[in-house]
């Protein structure tokens, strides 16, 4: 039975199932921050008391728990559908781990990382919803989701040593705007620390100026706007390819997270529009990411 099944694992990168894998990692990373949004937006953080079991006496949720209950849950077994997931991708690479030692390496990070993130939700869980804890939990969100866009670029690009095909300003301004990408995912985690949405109705807050924070928070969105349409009218001025289209989808994800942003802090922050901002803060990330890939290209193919 496991000789059948290890022949029937792909030899190379250019088998189908490879890419199938590659792209289900990446697309259940970022699903599982919509369902983790859900899970505190909807109040239901502690709609299972403790951990890992639901309850004392269950490993589900129970009816008496109610909505709060199956919310916390679903997201909990999410967790066990993209581990099958990541390890699947692993050994999906298991064979020719020797010639692109790059996917190996970025298949055991998420099969790995799924589990530090069930030990993260389970001391979120513990601490009462600590909104700390519960940034941690959200960042090694958007690291796993940036590194699963990463994986999937590599499976369609060739290994080896990569040359730089843009200008050398282009290169640093384009690293400047990632800088502020993560400076503003990190100030909206405090932000959103600061804010209404706890998770649950007993949950703790940071203690920072809700209104204040989310004017602190706008500006380095604004500078990261800025800096992506400068690059995005260089990049379809002057010539430079490589980077181009994902410039354009950067440009239209950021547009529509500061539109989202900016309306959910005058209508006083709707459940619907939060949540968007989280999922479209890793998209955001990802395809930040992508650019930057995108400055490198293989040698042979300078």
């Amino acid at each position: 039975m496991l000789q059948r099944f290890w022949r029937w694992l792909p030899t190379n990168v250019d088998d189908k199932r490879v890419r199938v894998a590659v792209w289900l990692n990446v697309i259940f990373q970022t699903v599982l921050v919509g369902t983790g949004g859900a899970v505190r937006l909807t109040a239901s953080g502690l709609g299972c008391p403790t951990w890992p079991k639901c309850t004392a006496d269950s490993f589900v949720s129970t009816p008496e728990m109610g909505l709060h209950g199956v919310i916390e849950f679903g997201n909990r077994t999410l967790f066990f559908v993209l581990q099958a997931i990541a390890i699947f991708a692993l050994l999906c690479v298991l064979k020719y781990r020797k010639e692109r030692r790059d996917l190996f390496v970025l298949t055991v990070i998420p099969a790995c990382s799924v589990l530090l993130q069930a030990g993260v939700g389970g001391i979120t869980v513990f601490s009462g919803l600590n909104p700390y804890v519960v940034g941690l939990h959200f960042v090694l969100s958007v690291v796993l989701v940036v590194l699963g866009a990463v994986l999937v670029m590599r499976v369609y690009t060739k290994p080896g040593p990569r040359a730089l095909v843009v200008p050398g300003w282009f290169a640093r301004l384009a690293h400047i705007a990632a800088f502020f990408v993560a400076i503003s995912v990190l100030i909206g985690i405090l932000t959103t620390g600061a804010g209404p949405h706890a998770g649950d109705q007993g949950a703790a807050r940071n203690d920072l100026p809700p209104e204040i924070m989310q004017h602190v928070h706008s500006w380095p969105a604004y500078v990261m706007l800025g800096l992506t349409l400068v690059l995005f009218i260089a990049a379809w001025t002057r010539g430079i390819r490589s980077p181009r289209v994902w410039l354009t989808w950067l440009v239209a994800a950021q547009g529509a997270q500061i539109l989202i942003g900016v309306a959910q802090s005058r209508l006083g922050l709707p459940e619907i529009l939060v949540g968007s901002h989280m999922v479209l803060a890793c998209i955001v990330a990802a395809l930040m990411s992508a650019v930057l890939y995108y400055l490198r290209r293989p040698r042979e193919l300078r």
